[in-house]
């Protein structure tokens, strides 16, 4: 078997862990998945997908074949030289990551000199130095350490791996760095081959940099409110230049999800620890904050006092596409509209059951049109297709008072006006 097919473990069955079999169990390679959650596996060996991705269940169950799903290393270790690392590294208290589990799996590795760990988990830059020192400390030097950041959307993932805009193989230029470029090469992605610690900052530089271009535009779009001018036409003008572009520069209520606020304190406190105060990272994480709760002033001004006004947000995950609630813009305007004495209504077409256990006190319809039903105000906050399709002639009828923010610019708002809702968008 070549390179490119070889087999592989991938520990951790999170979002990036699966995501990663999956694309290439696709590609033709066995793929050894390895959880300590029980009850994940169970499902997965059943076909269940623990995580909405949009084609993710239609791979893993088209490759059933050469997708393994099991509890304990040693099976994957007997079948796989390459071990890809793939479990969370949540931000601590202090903004650092915590490695817990990064720990946990590089404790209970064996001695070997034919393994190579591929770290996929986005870890802090010196990680991979850190982990060498223990190796080389337990006796165990021969195994391989080996850097390869992901760079996956969610809502896009598979067409992420399938189609990368670059691979990164961080390595100290031994077999195991050759070894996973040879795996990638059938996506025909450009390579960076570099360092290790070089690789571990570009993970957190890119998404740094976007995040940092969400912001901007964000503040743009303020201006643009004081001003009179339309942060849409203000984009369109800009990203006509080829070296600003288009891309991250939709003004809205700020970033979430997994990464960008993770990764950004990540990066914020690192140069900390280093002894580097990073202003413009600091604004970037003040500007996402207080970004959020503009929304509320909108509706004041229309509104007035909050207490006893029902509104209804449509939309719960950070992003369409996702049923993922970390971080989600939702659950800090939900706390301060339920702190403002508003009743909260709102729905999320897959992000429901996600957000339940997370937003105590907001009432969770079951459909956009029993969310808005009495509402004295809408706000978009997830651009699903789905909120661009509803009949706005009937929501009209629905509602107490006509009255939309769209938190993302994503509605037609002449549409809106036409059906006689007073429309705000950011920026606009």
């Amino acid at each position: 078997m070549s390179d490119a097919r070889q087999p592989i473990a991938v520990i951790g069955t999170g979002y990036v862990g699966l995501v990663t079999a999956a694309g290439f169990a696709e590609l033709g390679s066995e793929v050894w998945c390895v959880d300590v959650d029980e009850a994940k596996i169970e499902g997965l060996r059943r076909g269940e997908i623990p995580i909405y991705e949009p084609g993710l269940s239609e791979v893993v169950a088209a490759n059933a074949e050469r997708l393994h799903f099991g509890t304990e290393l040693e099976p994957a270790l007997a079948r796989a030289r390459l071990l890809f690392v793939a479990v969370g590294t949540p931000p601590t208290y202090s903004g650092d990551a915590d490695l817990s589990a990064v720990n946990a799996v590089i404790g209970a590795l064996p001695v070997s000199d034919r393994h190579a760990i591929v770290m996929k988990s986005t870890v802090p830059v010196g990680t991979g130095r850190a982990i060498r020192r223990e190796l080389e400390r337990s006796g165990r030097g021969g195994l391989a350490y080996v850097s390869c950041p992901e760079f996956l959307k969610e809502g896009a993932a598979l067409e992420d791996f399938r189609h990368p805009d670059r691979v990164v193989v961080g390595d100290g230029g031994d077999w195991a760095g050759e070894a996973v470029a040879e795996l990638y090469a059938p996506l025909g992605a450009p390579l960076v081959r570099t360092d290790v610690a070089s690789a571990e900052m570009i993970k957190l530089a890119a998404n740094a940099f976007l995040a940092t271009k969400i912001s901007f535009v964000n503040e743009i779009a303020n201006v643009c409110e004081e001003t009179g001018a339309d942060v849409l036409e203000v984009v369109r003008g800009m990203g006509l230049d080829r070296r600003i572009g288009t891309h991250f520069l939709s003004a809205g209520i700020g970033f979430g999800g997994s990464c960008f606020p993770k990764d950004v304190a990540a990066l914020k406190q690192l140069a900390g620890n280093s002894g580097y105060h990073f202003q413009l990272l600091t604004s970037v994480i003040e500007v996402n904050e207080l970004q959020k709760r503009r929304v509320v002033a909108k509706l004041q001004k229309h509104l007035g006092t909050l207490v006893g006004r029902r509104v209804a947000l449509l939309g719960l995950a950070f992003k369409a596409q996702t049923d993922d609630m970390r971080e989600a813009s939702s659950l800090v305007l939900a706390a301060r509209l339920q702190g403002e004495g508003a009743a909260v209504v709102a729905y999320d077409p897959v992000a429901g059951e996600q957000a339940r256990r997370l937003m105590p006190g907001v009432a969770l319809a079951g459909s956009a049109m029993e969310a808005v039903s009495g509402a004295d105000a809408i706000v978009l906050v997830t651009e699903w297709q789905a909120f661009a399709e509803l009949d706005w002639d009937q929501v009209a009828q629905a509602v107490r008072r006509r009255l939309v923010v769209d938190g993302r610019n994503f509605l037609d708002g002449a549409a809106l006006r036409a059906a006689g809702f007073t429309y705000e968008g950011i920026g606009r």
